[in-house]
């Protein structure tokens, strides 16, 4: 089964950014990506030429790709017309065409080229999108919507391009697509049900699973406010 195709691949690497007035401290970030031709090499934990600028909270095995719906563009731009976004304006390595949030499953296989990849977990948007384009609510609308895009852990390393389809090969859990997992990480009001639901499921990332067991067992919740405004 074809799942989509890719439209374009994007790479960056980390680059220091000034704050916007004399109070806001430098920053850096590897959101700004440029275009690649022709065969691309695809490791465990990136795309080469791609680097990650905070280890924390981007990259390692588990976010070695990011991918984004090309169909998100045409909405950003209805809701932020003078903004020229473009594939790769969200930081993604791999701008998909004919697939979205609601059509790709958690530990959906894929194949590209011949490299094998899989769904681990959705992007959590962070202050460096909007502050990157001087969007201050854009982080907050990215998660309210949903397009958040997704990240793919590498199961057999190898080389794509541009143009290439991306081959669904197997779907071990079709009950949790992608915008669902979303929902169930921001829902308000919380569901420990489905937290514990979704944290039980084997090829969601490790990161996502601890939070949503601590969620869904002890009531722990993260505060998304720094992660979602800075500082």
């Amino acid at each position: 089964m074809i799942l989509g195709q890719i439209e374009s691949i994007q790479v960056g690497r980390p680059r220091r950014y000034e704050g916007a007035d004399d109070s806001a401290k430098p920053w850096t970030s590897a959101i700004e990506k440029q275009p690649v031709v022709g065969n691309v090499k695809v490791g465990v934990t990136n795309i080469a030429g791609d680097k990650q600028a905070d280890l924390q909270h981007h990259g390692g095995p588990d976010k070695a790709v990011l991918a984004y719906s090309a169909m998100h563009y045409a909405r950003w731009k209805q809701e932020f017309p003078d903004v020229p976004f473009c594939a790769g304006s969200f930081g993604e390595n791999l701008t998909l065409v004919g697939c979205s949030e609601a059509d790709c499953c958690i530990g959906d296989i894929v194949r590209i080229g011949d490299c094998k990849l899989q769904i681990s977990q959705p992007r959590q948007p962070c202050w460096k999108l909007a502050r990157y384009w001087k969007l201050p609510k854009l982080a907050v609308r990215v998660q309210q919507t949903g397009r958040t895009g997704w990240y793919f852990r590498v199961l057999e390393q190898g080389t794509i391009t541009a143009g290439q389809p991306v081959e669904l090969i197997e779907r071990p859990f079709p009950e949790f697509t992608v915008a669902w997992a979303i929902a169930v990480m921001y829902a308000k009001p919380r569901s420990s049900e489905d937290d514990l639901r979704l944290a039980e499921c084997s090829a969601l990332s490790t990161s996502w699973q601890e939070t949503l067991f601590q969620r869904g067992m002890k009531g722990i919740q993260r505060d998304p406010s720094a992660r979602l405004n800075g500082g």
